[in-house]
């Protein structure tokens, strides 16, 4: 059962996930902006967070996954 949960590597995926999740989200607000919907809405991300954020991303995920070969 502790397999089947992830086991000791639950942690790394997590990680890889979130970061993964982190990195395409902010990418995809910088390449393709959301329409406007309300008048106070910002017209585009906000480019230096997005990027930072997006850089945060990737080095998480390299981290999880280089932490799950690593242990296989």
């Amino acid at each position: 059962m502790n397999d089947f949960l992830g086991g000791a590597d639950i942690l790394a995926w997590l990680v890889l996930a979130l970061g993964a999740a982190m990195a395409v989200g902010n990418i995809a607000a910088l390449v393709k902006p959301p329409g406007k919907h309300r008048d106070n809405d910002l017209p585009s991300a906000p480019k230096a967070r997005s990027i930072a954020y997006a850089v945060i991303g990737i080095i998480a995920s390299i981290w999880a996954l280089a932490t799950l070969v690593s242990s296989s």
